[in-house]
Parts: C-alpha cells; sequence; structure tokens
C-alpha cells in the first residue's frame, strides 16, 4: 500500500499477471496495473453483500489527483445507498451504436483517441473518421446495441457498404458543394478498420470484453500502382511548360514539379513553411506529416528551386495563398483543369510519389533508402539517423531527381541506360560523397 501519487503511479511496474495497488489514504481505492504495462485507477466497495469493482479511468487521461476526487465522489455514493458499477453496467448495456459514435467523437475532438506512434490523430484523419461514422456506420447500425453486435453482424455492413447500401449525396460546407458517398471494397475495408477501432475503444470502456470486428477477412481492392513512363514524364513536362506561362496556374505548375522531384506527399508541399527547408542540409525537415515529424532529404534541382524562389518569397509558407499568411489552396481545381481531357487524364498527386519511389528502385537503391525518402514509417529508423546517413540519402535523392527532372525536360533515355551497373554507382556516389565534403 502506499499514497497514490503521479510518482508512485508512474514507478509501478507490470509484472507476470495484473496487480493492485492500494492507496492507503482512502480505503478501496487503488491502480490497477496490467501485464501490458497500462494502469487504471479504480474504487472496490461492498453493497448488499456484493464486492463490487468500478473502474474510473486510464492513466495518463486520468490524473492520481483528478481519480482520488472522483474516488471519493462515488464512495459517497455509495455510503448512500448507490451501487455505481451496478448503473453504469446498466447504461453500457443499453448503449446503441450511436451513442458509443458520440462518445467516441467527442474524445477525437479532445484528442483523446491516439492515433500511429501514441500521437492524437491528425485532423484530417479525424475528418475522414466523422465522415464514415456519420454516412456509413450509424446509418446501417446505429440503432443497434453495442453489445449485441456479432461478427455476423460485422460481415454484413462490410458486404452492404461494398454492394454501395449505404450511397448518398450529402451537400458540404462549401457554396453548392456536394460528396457523393459511393461504397465499394475499399470504403468497407477502412470502414470496418474504423469499427473494430470503436470496439477497441468500447473494451476500454468497458462496454464490450470481445471485439466482434477483429480477424474478419476484407475484401481486397485496388491499389494504386500506376507510375509515369518515360514518354509520359515527357508529356507532363511539356504541359507543366505550357500552363506556366498561363499566370492563372501559379502556383500550381510549381507545385507539381516539386512534387514530381522529391516524392512528397500533396499535402507536404503544399503546406511546406519556409522555417522547415534547410538548403545547408539539403532536406525538408517538416514539423508534421502522416508520420509525425520527418526528415526528407532533397535532390539538386530541389534545392536549386527554393534557393532561388526564396529570393522573392514573402510570407511563411513556400507556395502561399492569397490575403492573410496561409497556404496556397486552389491545387485541386488547377489539377482537374491541367489533366482533364489531356494524356494524363486520371493520374493523382499519389502517381508522382509512386512514380518517384518506382524510378528510386530502377536505379537500384535499397527499400530501406527509398522508405527514409519518402518518409514512410518503415523508414523512420533511418531517418532518426540521417545526421549520420546523410551524404548516402542526398546522394539518392539527387540521382532520382536529376533524372526525374531530366525526362520533364525532354531528354530520352534509353531503357535501363540510366541505372547504372552495382559497382559503377558505388563509384559515383563516393565521388559524389567526396565533393559534398570538400565542398561543407
Amino acid at each position: 500500500m502506499a499514497k497514490l501519487t503521479k510518482r508512485t503511479v508512474e514507478a509501478a511496474e507490470p509484472r507476470g499477471k495484473d496487480y493492485v495497488l492500494w492507496d492507503d489514504d482512502i480505503a478501496g481505492f487503488g491502480l490497477r496495473v496490467y501485464r501490458s504495462g497500462k494502469r487504471s485507477y479504480i474504487v472496490q466497495y461492498r453493497q448488499r453483500g456484493r464486492t463490487r469493482r468500478l473502474t474510473l479511468g486510464s492513466h495518463g487521461v486520468w490524473t492520481a489527483e483528478l481519480a482520488r476526487r472522483e474516488a471519493k465522489a462515488q464512495l459517497g455514493r455509495v455510503a448512500g445507498g448507490n451501487d455505481p458499477a451496478e448503473e453504469r453496467l446498466e447504461d453500457h448495456r443499453a448503449m446503441t451504436m450511436k451513442e458509443l459514435c458520440r462518445r467516441y467523437i467527442q474524445d477525437l475532438d479532445d484528442g483523446l483517441i491516439l492515433g500511429k506512434g501514441g500521437r492524437p490523430k491528425k485532423q484530417s484523419t479525424i475528418d475522414t473518421d466523422i465522415g464514415r461514422i456519420k454516412r456509413h456506420i450509424i446509418p446501417l447500425i446505429g440503432t443497434r446495441r453495442v453489445k449485441d453486435l456479432t461478427r455476423a453482424d460485422m460481415v454484413k455492413i462490410m458486404r452492404d457498404i461494398m454492394a454501395g447500401r449505404s450511397r448518398i449525396i450529402v451537400k458540404t460546407k462549401k457554396l453548392r458543394g456536394k460528396s457523393i458517398v459511393r461504397g465499394g471494397p475499399g470504403t468497407a475495408t477502412r470502414t470496418l478498420g474504423l469499427i473494430g477501432g470503436i470496439l477497441s475503444y468500447a473494451i476500454d470502456l468497458g462496454i464490450i470484453e470481445h471485439n466482434p470486428a477483429h480477424g474478419i477477412k476484407k475484401p481486397k481492392y485496388k491499389v494504386r500502382e500506376r507510375r509515369l513512363t518515360e514518354v509520359e514524364y515527357g508529356i507532363l513536362g511539356n504541359m507543366l511548360r505550357d500552363a506556366q506561362a498561363q499566370e492563372k496556374f501559379w502556383p500550381t505548375t510549381d507545385i507539381i514539379r516539386q512534387i514530381a522531384l522529391t516524392g512528397c506527399r500533396r499535402g507536404e508541399i503544399i503546406n511546406l513553411k519556409w522555417c522547415d527547408v534547410d538548403l545547408d542540409g539539403s532536406c525538408l525537415r517538416l514539423s508534421e506529416s502522416k508520420e509525425g515529424r520527418s526528415i526528407r532529404p532533397i535532390g539538386l534541382p530541389v534545392v536549386e528551386f527554393l534557393e532561388a524562389h526564396r529570393q522573392t518569397a514573402t510570407g511563411s509558407f513556400v507556395f502561399p495563398g492569397y490575403g492573410e499568411d496561409n497556404a496556397f489552396g486552389g491545387f485541386p481545381n488547377h489539377w482537374d483543369a491541367l489533366f482533364k481531357g489531356s494524356p494524363l487524364d486520371g493520374a493523382t498527386a499519389h502517381v508522382l510519389r509512386h512514380s518517384f519511389a518506382s524510378i528510386g528502385n530502377d536505379l537500384g537503391f535499397t527499400e530501406i533508402t527509398i522508405a527514409a525518402l519518402l518518409g514512410h514509417a518503415k523508414g523512420s529508423i533511418t531517418s532518426r539517423y540521417i545526421h549520420v546517413l546523410d551524404a548516402t540519402l542526398v546522394t539518392a535523392a539527387d540521382m532520382i531527381a536529376g533524372y526525374v527532372s531530366a525526362l520533364l525536360n525532354g531528354t530520352n533515355f534509353q531503357r535501363g541506360s540510366f541505372a547504372l551497373d552495382r559497382t559503377a554507382r558505388k563509384s559515383a556516389m563516393s565521388e559524389f560523397i567526396a565533393e559534398r565534403a570538400a565542398g561543407s
């Protein structure tokens, strides 16, 4: 027994099995420490001859002092003849999926639902989750009680979404804006994954004990694998040069070119700030990306563009919008205007990113190198040590960006001619690294 404070709670180590650390000040107030390391505050009491246990909340969401006050309040209710554990159980038994989703959305907004790496979900992810909840989950199973949901229900909702039974046209906040919800295999897979996350959240709340969404075979959907050919790169280069002559397409043409030369995500280039640009280190130090903080080596064509662009730039964004200091917001409309009806109709910004990675593979770079250049999660280990490996990664970025730049400028390579053999490539990389070291 010990007084439960922030220090004693965080010092409690997990053991071979769950155990409870009781508070020596308030009888019945304790901390349950799970084998996994998770910690939850609990209250234990006797009511009508039965020993009951009530979970107050997880440490991290609840502080020790907040849990102590709540424990006193609940034990006071017990002294008055109430049974908080039974009342909560009755509430949970009656909770519908719609009510659970409302509670989940509230915790999403409060930053209590964590995503990758234990970080709160990004606002874009939150908006997508809420859209799926409102357009698929609630219409299909919103009235069902959470405790009654079965594996068969999960299979049915997946098939209903695949079949388009939740298809709807939704008005958006934009003037005359609308969102067409069609469903399909991809939407079904992602929505079922979200349902699984919501039901895991329900387990943490003590509403259910098992997740019926786990272990269900999900449909495979078409993976975006398109890449640009060398001829298509030439076509894209011509399109960008023609559009650049029209002032209305600035800065979209520059944004598209930089996506192609870096392999960055569309939003990472559109929202790029000058404070994230490290020209001396030949990299972008993104304070925010899909994977959190991320360092991206950039090739010489990108460095040269940013150096020239910086001389006339105003504001904090590399590609500023209109009015106040904000990012450019007209990219989607410009993209549609440029690509619709063209030989590249149907291509997306992700195609440029995938093409960048594919060229890196063609040139013989390893998967971990390409992952680090793209900022993938599997490249995070490399990214942590980029101050040691920067010469090698920058060399890779230089070679890929140089190749893409040449294709955009109309250079035609014989198939495979740029992909040097292993010995020649190592020699070229060594020479480049030596030149950079001498220059620094």
